[in-house]
């Protein structure tokens, strides 16, 4: 289990949902007093968990978790007052904000990490296919720009020149994109 960020003004409600979230198996907590100081941490750290107490000495609190979302792959929770959490809630739920009304229920409040981590875990899948899928863009467009420098080069055609990359590769036991930088770094330096 990863770590959480556990943001809260007031030492009473930090040391609270600490023992909380201790109790949840959650035993990796860093803990920020201010929006300032959250920010800070969340530029040296890899947190799984951000768990943001309102309202904060420096700011609400809704600013820094919309912050959270767009700038990590962590799974962001706002704890708001009962009477703001629909109007806050409108504002940083598409961002991928979870909102929990206090007082806390603790068993809403259990499903609601689970439901951030679960949110977060998704993310992380779909960022490792997105890199994936970047990476085989980029190589088909290396091996077309090596295919263009044989046609012009060498007078091939493109079949011709698909074929001599292809067959490259298996003889030489090496991939398509190793045989079209050598292509590349022999035609294009």
């Amino acid at each position: 289990m990863n770590s959480i960020l556990l943001v809260s003004g007031a030492s009473k409600g930090r040391d609270s949902l600490a023992a909380l979230l201790k109790t949840g198996g959650y035993l990796q907590i860093a803990s920020a007093f201010s929006g300032s100081e959250a920010r800070r941490l969340l530029g040296q750290n890899d947190h799984s968990l951000i768990l943001i107490n309102t309202p904060l000495p420096d700011e609400l609190g809704h600013d820094l978790a919309v912050f959270a979302a767009r700038t990590t792959a962590a799974g962001v929770v706002l704890l708001v007052k009962a009477d703001a959490a629909d109007s806050i809630a409108a504002r940083v739920e598409n961002d991928g904000v979870f909102v929990i009304a206090k007082p806390l229920n603790r068993q809403f409040f259990f499903q609601s990490l689970k439901l951030a981590e679960a949110s977060r875990r998704r993310l992380l899948t779909l960022q490792g296919e997105n890199l994936k899928l970047q990476k085989k863009v980029e190589e088909i467009r290396m091996i077309d720009r090596a295919k263009c420098v044989l046609i012009q080069y060498q007078h091939m055609t493109e079949p011709q020149a698909h074929r001599y990359i292809e067959k490259q590769a298996m003889d030489r036991r090496l991939t398509r994109r190793e045989i079209s930088q050598e292509i590349l770094s022999i035609y294009e330096s």
